[in-house]
């Protein structure tokens, strides 16, 4: 969150950022609020302190024997009693106000960040793996006919335990995805990552802690109760990434110099309760209400969040340099750089099958694979993450930044559009090899029960 001095002393710059994130929050409102509860603050102070003298008259007036004075002392020093209370209650309730107007307000984009009103003004940086793609066949089969197909996929049979927007990985399709997870892992234990296995489960305060909250309380699967009821802070929800619990593990905290950057990574499942419109888009396994990913977060200190930001790119981006899948790299303007970022790329992999108006002159279409974020210090004042240089010195707020390594199923998607065979199998990507037993390729597998004779109506 932005802190109240910044906001106070930086009106116009917060209101260009509410303009250029299209957010729509009475600064106005923000910054009245803001006055009058400083001057209250201010009342108060002089309240106490004239009561402290007052209070302190009342002895020495008894003293020297004079009543009259002296009860005209506790008279007025129970009128400042009740003038304070008044003003502390008041105080409270706009320092309440002001606590969750703040929590309204986006993070200021960087100044390298591309002003745009939405997605179509995102500015594509570059394109990777182009110059040498594979072979592939006449017609490429979209994920979702040749996963049935191959009988690695099953979103009828998912829809009927769980409802639309799940699927069941099967066989080597399961297979398949826990290699990616493995592998993923592996490749960012060797950049430097320590792993975390968190907790499924996270409180309202943490959704709050990583800018989750209360924006985006509609996507999220809460565990008890409507997502329109009000929430406490310790209302527990299916976490929508591993950012949330990761960033939150040294919530309230006061790090060391020494110890940063700090690198995480977690793999985890995702619940996320948007799923978009229905069709070609969003058909098979690119949008889901759960997926598999293995996220990074870094902690790391203000001034070296800007070279970490392009070294947790180039970490993100090494996952599909090994798998050899073709991606691009989009640098988002501010229209679309999300409510929590200073600034963001995206990686998006090339799926050749489906053909978007969107996708590259060779057809298919862009898959966002991972969001590669600079918070700069938005995340760790929300959470409390702070650092000292030395044991001595004052703690102050270091930065966080986090990024997919990646996103399973839409890797998958890729793989089984651009690594698919004429004969309608899939070659497993070199890389993979290791994690699935040597296996080179998927064949598929036979269907079971009367739907394999056609006779399951």
């Amino acid at each position: 969150m932005l802190s109240r001095q910044f906001v106070r002393e930086n009106p116009e710059t917060v209101r260009e950022a509410l303009q250029n994130k299209g957010v729509d929050v009475d600064l106005d409102r923000i910054l009245e609020v803001d006055e009058e509860w400083r001057e209250l603050k201010s009342r108060g102070d002089d309240l106490r302190h004239e009561r402290n003298e007052v209070s302190s008259r009342i002895g020495e007036l008894k003293q020297a024997g004079d009543e009259a004075a002296a009860q005209e002392a506790i008279e007025r020093s129970q009128e400042l009693k009740a003038e304070l209370q008044e003003v502390e209650e008041r105080a409270d309730e706009l320092e309440a106000e002001l606590e969750a107007a703040l929590l309204e307000l986006p993070q200021i984009p960087d100044e390298s960040v591309p002003v745009g009103a939405d997605e179509s003004e995102n500015v594509e940086r570059r394109r990777e793996l182009f110059d040498d793609l594979r072979e592939l066949p006449a017609t490429v089969t979209p994920h979702y006919d040749l996963g049935e197909d191959l009988g690695i996929l099953d979103f009828d049979r998912a829809a009927k335990v769980s409802g639309g927007g799940f699927y069941f990985a099967m066989g080597d399709g399961a297979r398949l995805e826990h290699a990616l997870v493995q592998f993923m892992l592996d490749v960012h234990r060797e950049q430097g990552y320590r792993d975390v296995f968190p907790p499924l489960p996270v409180a309202s305060r943490s959704m709050e802690g990583t800018g989750q909250f209360p924006k985006f309380t509609e996507d999220a699967y809460r565990i008890e109760g409507s997502n329109e009821e009000p929430y406490d802070e310790d209302d527990l929800w299916l976490l929508p990434t591993a950012e949330v619990p990761v960033t939150n593990l040294h919530r309230e905290e006061i790090l060391l110099a020494e110890d940063l950057p700090l690198k995480y990574q977690a793999y985890s499942p995702n619940f996320r309760q948007e799923a978009g419109e229905h069709g070609t888009e969003t058909r098979g396994i690119v949008r889901v209400h759960q997926f598999n990913k293995v996220e990074m977060v870094n902690f790391v200190r203000p001034e070296e969040s800007a070279e970490r930001f392009e070294g947790l790119l180039d970490e993100a981006e090494e996952v599909l340099r090994r798998l050899e899948l073709p991606y691009r790299i989009l640098e988002m303007c501010t229209g679309d750089l999300g409510f929590t970022q200073a600034k963001k790329y995206d990686i998006e992999v090339w799926a050749p099958a489906d053909d978007m108006p969107e996708g590259p002159d060779r057809g298919g279409r862009w898959l966002e694979v991972s969001s590669v974020s600079n918070f700069e210090d938005f995340q760790a004042r929300r959470a409390d993450v702070k650092y000292r240089e030395e044991h001595h010195e004052s703690a102050e707020y270091l930065h966080t930044l986090n990024g997919s390594g990646l996103a399973v199923p839409r890797v998958v998607v890729a793989i089984l559009e651009y690594y698919q065979n004429p004969d309608g199998t899939v070659t497993v990507p070199e890389a993979l090899r290791p994690y699935m037993g040597g296996q080179e390729r998927i064949e598929g597998h036979d269907p079971v029960g009367e739907s394999a004779l056609g006779t399951d109506d």
